[in-house]
């Protein structure tokens, strides 16, 4: 698989990255199950055979199992040949009783995360943290100092943040020595806000997710995109039966592309994101290998500009300005 540098790191990290959200099974309290963290093996071990080489993780998925399943992966794939990443900062409701959903990005949470990440997957280090969701009381100087202390300690190698503005980026790294390499966001076809503000700008009525120019912005601090949701939870090939009507005409469309040039619905939808000059990386998180050999053919996938242009088009329900 092609790979990119991150700028201003040492990383060079596969086109493609595997999310481990749901490799831990369901979401309560209950125990990991052997069942699932074979599965969780399994899985992790097609994505890395097939050139995957950043795994993403979070403290919260499944409470921890998913970084817990992720574990057993050690006597399958080399933890020197990987980029390990994981995020912090949301916290559960009533966990403690009472508490509401929230985020906490003070210095002690940070370090408590970071430390429970470390146990639960057996390593040593992150090769990179992330922030999770932009929390409204941020202390820019407590994530600082937090960020500091962890590279001093060589628990963490590289930082980011996760579903962040520009103004929030620029906020953090007025602040923080650490420069942060990452933002990852949610996009995709049918999710392509970040994409379509830059041409819809200026015009009434347009739909624009306040995304505040957030792709320009990473792009010139060399900020890698890494993005959540790239196939839009399978919707853009599969979509369900009372969809809108350019859905179903987007997941048509993927299809026809993916006959025509002998490949997958997943690899046409994710050589969209590809195709992008921003060197987005997407995130897949199915937990079937055959999947994630479909989803790896994105790889071998070229889209002319009018091809990227109709897949644009029909997955915006209308043409272009």
């Amino acid at each position: 698989m092609k790979t990119y540098t991150i700028p201003y790191t040492d990383l060079t990290v596969s086109r493609l990255a595997y999310g481990c959200m749901k490799i831990g099974g369901g979401w309560g309290n209950e125990p990991l199950a052997q069942t699932t963290q074979d599965a969780a093996v399994r899985v992790v071990a097609t994505a890395y055979e097939q050139g995957i080489t950043l795994f993403d993780h979070a403290d919260i998925y499944a409470r921890g199992k998913s970084e817990e399943a992720f574990a057993a992966v050690w006597g399958t794939v080399p933890r020197d040949k990987i980029v390990l990443q994981s995020k912090c900062g949301i916290c559960f409701q009533d966990d403690p009783p009472g508490a509401p959903a929230r985020y906490d990005f003070s210095y002690e949470h940070i370090m408590t995360s970071v430390e429970g990440s470390l146990r639960r997957l057996q390593t040593d280090y992150l090769d990179i943290l992330l922030l999770h969701r932009p929390d409204p009381l941020t202390e820019p100087e407590e994530v600082a100092r937090a960020f500091d202390d962890l590279y001093a300690s060589g628990k963490v190698r590289y930082f980011g943040v996760s579903n962040h503005t520009a103004g929030q980026i620029r906020l953090l790294q007025d602040y923080a020595d650490q420069r942060i390499i990452v933002n990852q966001v949610q996009l995709s076809l049918l999710h392509p806000y970040l994409i379509s503000e830059g041409i819809v700008a200026n015009i009434p009525g347009k739909p624009t997710a306040l995304a505040s120019g957030i792709l320009d912005y990473c792009r010139l601090h060399g900020i890698l995109i890494q993005a959540w949701g790239p196939v839009a939870s399978g919707q853009i090939f599969a979509p369900p039966a009372n969809s809108a009507p350019h859905i179903q005409k987007t997941a048509t469309l993927v299809a026809r592309m993916a006959a025509e040039k002998n490949t997958t619905p997943e690899a046409i939808a994710l050589a969209w994101l590809l195709r992008h000059p921003s060197h987005i990386q997407p995130i897949i998180g199915t937990t079937k290998p055959e999947r994630v050999k479909a989803s790896c053919l994105a790889d071998a996938v070229d889209l002319t500009r009018d091809e990227w242009y109709t897949l644009f088009e029909t997955a915006r329900g209308e043409r272009v300005p």
